[in-house]
């Protein structure tokens, strides 16, 4: 079954996309596969030169077809049934974590932490200064 269309879910599932088909079947009634940019209902065939494009853990994977399959298959044939167009992810974000024993931050630490918090985090809401005792 190499020029002839396959489901959706099934050809998702052939590719290792995922697991099983139940879960590629679940993913296309949820609305996160997409065929030539429509939603695809988990029947919907695909031929070669259809781009579909799945949302996997909040990134979207694109993909097209090359050759319908509708069994899992090795590595290597599954490369010439799917060509993978997904962009590179962003490097993940820089966490600042301090050496275990290192001790309470000092003030000039505690700057240096405030600044770089404020550089990746939204702007907080402003708060009215206090009110000097009498």
């Amino acid at each position: 079954m190499t020029d002839a269309a396959a489901r959706v879910d099934a050809w998702l599932w052939a590719v290792r996309v995922y697991k099983t088909r139940s879960s590629a079947t679940t993913a296309c009634r949820a609305g996160h596969i997409r065929v030539n940019g429509e939603k695809a209902k988990a029947a919907q065939p695909v031929r070669p030169g259809d781009e579909v494009r799945v949302r996997i853990s909040g990134f979207d994977r694109h993909l097209v077809v090359r050759k319908t399959i509708t069994k899992r298959v090795g590595a290597a044939l599954v490369a010439e049934a799917a060509e993978d167009r997904t962009p590179p992810r962003d490097p993940t974000p820089v966490v600042a974590q301090r050496d275990r024993g290192a001790g309470r931050p000092t003030k000039r630490e505690r700057r240096e932490i405030d600044r770089f918090r404020a550089s990746s985090e939204p702007e907080p809401e402003q708060i009215e200064p206090r009110r000097p005792r009498r």
